[in-house]
């Protein structure tokens, strides 16, 4: 189990789903994302499982999203281009309390998917923030927009806009995550969540969700494709993604100036 870069166990009703990928700050790839999604529907359904919580190995990065040499692809076609992104929606239609155990950075893919968790709990040297507009990576849709929804829209747009960085400390603040501790008592913490939840009613909590799933719905029906679609159709045909991709795999500043 420990050798697949990304698996899933059970302990104690917790079923905890992982990202096993830390030599890439467990970056992840396509194939990693729709194992992700298929876990995440049998956690949903098994009824060992009353608390699902998200994470990744080691201390040096919950997730960093998407991995770049992934995102870049061969033969001129990103891996984005097939990528059929339902994971964040997964988190909020999934009837059971879904906790972020952060620890080290959670950036981009791997930032947005711990702000869609209903619990966010961060090790005190956890970082957070966006980097799709730094290198290239189209992020469009609810998974952007919710963002609002957790920080109003002036943070939001500050987060995702100018791709800064963020201490634990700072999200919290913000609203980013529930709860800091040091990384020694990380999984205490999320241990505390995760009983205080186990010994609620599992249909109201599924109820309360249910109501929270709601006031998110009218956001809901526009996801990444869509908006490339209606913005830039061709975006992956003009060389823009291929920069920031590049880029950063040259640790270089990348030169969007031709494509504004």
């Amino acid at each position: 189990m420990w050798e697949k870069e990304i698996y899933y166990e059970v302990k104690d009703y917790v079923g905890t789903i992982t990202i096993n990928r830390p030599k890439s700050l467990n970056a992840f790839t396509g194939d990693n994302i729709v194992e992700m999604q298929r876990l995440l529907d049998v956690a949903a359904t098994d009824k060992n499982v009353g608390v699902i919580v998200l994470t990744g190995t080691g201390d040096r990065a919950f997730c960093v999203g998407g991995d770049v040499n992934w995102e870049k692809g061969a033969g001129g076609k990103s891996g984005l281009e097939d990528l059929n992104f339902t994971f964040n929606r997964q988190i909020v239609e999934c009837p059971k309390p879904v906790i972020a155990r952060v620890s080290g950075y959670a950036i981009g893919g791997g930032h947005h998917i711990a702000y869609f968790c209903d619990f966010t709990v961060a090790a005190d040297h956890s970082i957070f923030g966006q980097n799709g507009p730094r290198v290239g990576s189209p992020a469009g849709g609810y998974i952007v927009s919710h963002a609002a929804n957790v920080l109003g829209h002036k943070r939001a747009r500050e987060l995702w806009m100018l791709c800064r960085r963020y201490t634990a400390q700072q999200a919290l603040e913000w609203g980013l995550v529930n709860s800091v501790v040091p990384k020694e008592k990380l999984d205490e913490e999320v241990r505390k969540y995760a009983d205080e939840l186990l010994s609620l009613s599992p249909t109201c909590l599924r109820i309360v969700k249910r109501s929270f799933y709601h006031h998110m719905q009218p956001i809901m029906g526009r996801d990444m494709k869509e908006l490339i679609e209606e913005i830039a159709p061709d975006y992956f045909k003009t060389g823009e993604q291929q920069e920031g991709a590049d880029a950063f795999l040259q640790k270089r500043k990348p030169d969007f100036s031709r494509f504004r």
